[in-house]
């Protein structure tokens, strides 16, 4: 019998769906509501803070996660979707939208390591 490599993906796609539903509306709320409307002083959320809270190893494993996670769900999703509409994508396919997931999950931690960010 093969062995498929399916639930490796399945899994990243159900941590990134939890963080895209828990994180997401969160963060629309304190950055596109309540800091522009000053219900949150606008210095919490200055560039010296945001840095510094970046180049925490805390905060860049928290924003690698924010970043990474649904990054995957959204190119599981769209190779999923591929099929609901018939068309049959092949392992090429696959692999390109995995692998763009993968790329970018890399980049975001080589950017956050390097403190670049």
């Amino acid at each position: 019998m093969k062995r498929s490599n399916e639930p490796v993906f399945w899994g990243m796609f159900g941590a990134g769906g939890m963080v895209a539903a828990l994180f997401t509306p969160i963060a629309i709320l304190i950055t596109g509501l309540l800091v522009p409307m000053g219900i949150i002083p606008g210095e919490q959320f200055s560039y010296e803070r945001l840095l510094a809270f970046s180049q925490h190893w805390l905060g860049a494993m928290v924003i690698w996660i924010v970043i990474s996670l649904p990054l995957w769900l959204c190119m599981h999703r769209l190779y999923h979707t591929l099929h609901d509409f018939g068309i049959h994508a092949g392992n090429l396919v696959k692999t390109l939208f995995y692998g763009v997931a993968f790329a970018g999950s890399v980049a975001c931690a080589t950017l956050l390591l390097l403190g670049l960010v």
